[in-house]
């Protein structure tokens, strides 16, 4: 058996922490309480994917060991040529290893794995901030689509000339959160307007909000406080859309814990033609709201301990601008630059994406010991 390292000593720690949790969502009171089983059923798949790198490693190790030893004692030419090519495959192994291992012991955010509510809103810049909203909301649509998740519209106010005032979204797929949370902030545009006849070069703004998806019981709304009302939807869908009263209108009383004041928070759907989904989806952006302030104080801890990538509700960092003259996209939290603003703007983000995570997980490392 290999000696212990500091990175197997992380990883015989948590051994015993993963049979109690296997003995814990097996438990009928665990089951019962939903909050908890959601919790402990994540941590238990985490913690399976760092015992079977546990297991890769220390056979890698003890491989090592036995190659060695036979190079060392052996005299039979041929064991020692296979224990050589032995060595050279596990020397090369174990430093991969040892860095997938690293990346794995990296805190996650429990929020990564959720669906998102996003907004986009036209900043400075009147219609052509409308504008380039629209274009970030086809970048994002675009790009949500190509990873299979799916997004739906859930409110939008248009320009006057195009794009968009504001629009509001749902995205639901794998690991949404933890891909999208880096696109919260002030995308910036310099470009020569289309509403422009001189020619001058602008500089308009939107800001972009991604917000994880909150679970019905993380968020204790009293139903029975919510006051509905339903509207005939106004916008493209045929003479149904006037005639039916399918918009709804909800209008819920919340005491803000910060200023510790009760406010009106007041939601509108007109997504769908179904009155009841559309209640539905208001529902579910109440519930989002409410979990997005109150878990502010979550965010900020977060931000107090490390430099984060991700907004902590300050929407007017301005983050990335998009330099039409020169096609080029710059991330201002990295210094990172992309040469595509066509296939960027067309939805090739992941690049970008890749970037982000990889510079918060170098700075999550910091942090750890290893």
């Amino acid at each position: 058996m290999v000696e212990n390292n500091n990175i197997l000593e992380k990883l015989d720690g948590l051994e015993s922490r993963y049979e109690e949790v296997s003995t814990l969502i097996t438990d009928p009171d665990v089951i019962a309480d939903q909050r908890r089983y959601v919790k402990l059923t994540k941590e238990y798949k985490d913690l399976g994917d760092l015992m079977d790198l546990r297991k890769q490693y220390i056979d890698c190790l003890n491989a090592i060991m036995e190659a060695k030893d036979v190079l060392t004692n052996e005299n039979d030419a041929d064991m020692k040529e296979m224990a050589r090519e032995e060595l050279a495959e596990n020397e090369a192994m174990q430093p991969k290893l040892e860095e997938d291992i690293k990346m794995a012991l990296v805190p996650k955010d429990p929020e990564d794995a959720k669906n998102v509510q996003m907004e986009i809103r036209a900043g400075t810049g009147g219609d052509e901030a409308a504008l380039f909203a629209g274009d970030l909301f086809k970048m994002y649509k675009n790009y949500c689509e190509s990873k299979g998740w799916t997004v739906s519209v859930t409110n939008a106010s248009e320009g006057a000339v195009g794009g968009f005032k504001e629009i509001d979204l749902a995205v639901n797929g794998d690991n949404v959160y933890g891909t999208l949370k880096y696109e919260s902030g002030v995308h910036r545009v310099q470009r020569v307007p289309a509403t422009e006849t001189q020619g001058r070069m602008h500089t308009s703004a939107a800001t972009v909000a991604v917000l994880p998806e909150a679970d019905k019981f993380e968020v204790n709304i009293n139903e029975g406080d919510i006051k509905w009302d339903t509207f005939r939807s106004s916008g493209a869908g045929g003479q149904n859309v006037n005639k039916v009263e399918s918009g709804v209108r909800l209008r819920y009383p919340w005491k803000n814990p910060s200023t510790n004041e009760v406010e009106e928070i007041l939601i509108e759907c007109t997504e769908t033609r179904d009155q009841p989904k559309n209640k539905e989806r208001a529902l579910a952006r109440l519930y989002t709201y409410i979990y997005d302030h109150e878990h502010s104080k979550y965010l900020n801890d977060i931000s107090s301990r490390r430099k984060s990538l991700v907004s902590t509700g300050d929407r007017s960092a301005k983050i990335r601008t998009y330099n039409y003259p020169q096609g080029r996209i710059t991330d201002h939290r990295i210094g990172y630059t992309i040469h595509d603003l066509q296939g960027f703007l067309g939805g090739d983000i992941q690049d970008m994406i890749d970037h982000l995570s990889i510079a918060e997980n170098a700075e999550k490392l910091k942090e750890t010991e290893l």
